[in-house]
């Protein structure tokens, strides 16, 4: 319950987050730097504090909240719908089809998905669509062998072979009467695949190569902290905050469903 309210508190900051800031995120403000030029520390005007270029923390922190959630959700309906494919399909049909896609799975899965992930994003030019791909592309892997795992323990049970002895099709027999049966996994993989999502960005933001400035992310924000570690570490350590809180959140709901959708265990 813990994570789920972490879960909730996250979109209902992504939604209202116009209503929840004071500043536009991209305003640079002519008093939102000190006279040297350093980035404001928190203040009753600048809660967070301000960012190098004289930024508002709080509101850049509040908008790249809604960036994850965008991306977060997005991503993991492409890698769920590549995932539940591939493996549906790879399961059911076994033989030949299950050797080639398990055997393009295999390879796919030994390449470094963060620096794979960076490539694909380099090569397609960053922004929050290539990201989206990009990140819902190197995501279905498990998944995939999840439900394969699944459909070839329920295909041969006797309701899967009435339904093929009275002539019902394959893909009727594929979609009402096996892919229901592994729905509790499907939601636990794309609820912990949530958090990994929420991280990929970050580590693409942060590169470079992810959602590009002025566009505000927890990843870009950490990025505009990094030459500030010593002398202003409010940059990097609030979106840093908000990532942990919000990776654990989700790995803490993901381990309670998985807990509720599993009877047997």
């Amino acid at each position: 319950m813990f994570g789920l309210a972490i879960f909730v508190l996250m979109i209902l900051l992504a939604i209202f987050a116009p209503l929840l800031t004071h500043y536009n995120p991209n305003t640079q403000f002519r008093h939102g730097l000190t006279p040297d030029g350093s980035p404001l520390g928190p203040s009753s005007k600048f809660w967070l504090g301000t960012d190098p270029l004289g930024r508002d923390l709080y509101s850049r922190l509040i908008y790249g909240a809604r960036t994850s959630m965008e991306v977060a959700i997005a991503a993991n309906i492409v890698s769920t719908i590549i995932g539940i494919t591939i493996g549906a399909v790879a399961g059911f049909f076994g033989g030949v089809v299950d050797t080639l896609l398990m055997r393009f799975t295999d390879v796919m899965m030994s390449f470094p998905v963060i620096l794979f992930a960076a490539f694909l994003s380099v090569t397609l030019r960053p922004g929050m669509g290539v990201v989206i791909f990009v990140i819902g592309f190197v995501s279905w892997f498990y998944l995939a062998r999840i439900v394969r795992g699944e459909v070839l323990s329920v295909k041969g049970r006797e309701y899967v072979e009435a339904a093929r002895s009275i002539g019902v099709a394959r893909a009727r027999i594929l979609v009402r009467h096996l892919l229901p049966q592994v729905y509790g996994q499907i939601i636990v993989y794309v609820t912990l695949g949530f958090s990994t999502t929420v991280l990929y960005e970050a580590i693409l933001s942060f590169l470079g190569v992810g959602i590009q400035p002025p566009t505000p992310s927890w990843g870009n924000l950490i990025s505009d902290g990094d030459q500030y570690l010593t002398t202003a570490p409010w940059i990097a350590a609030f979106p840093g905050i908000a990532i942990a809180i919000t990776v654990l959140g989700l790995n803490l709901l993901g381990d309670g469903l998985r807990d509720a959708l599993d009877p047997r265990r």
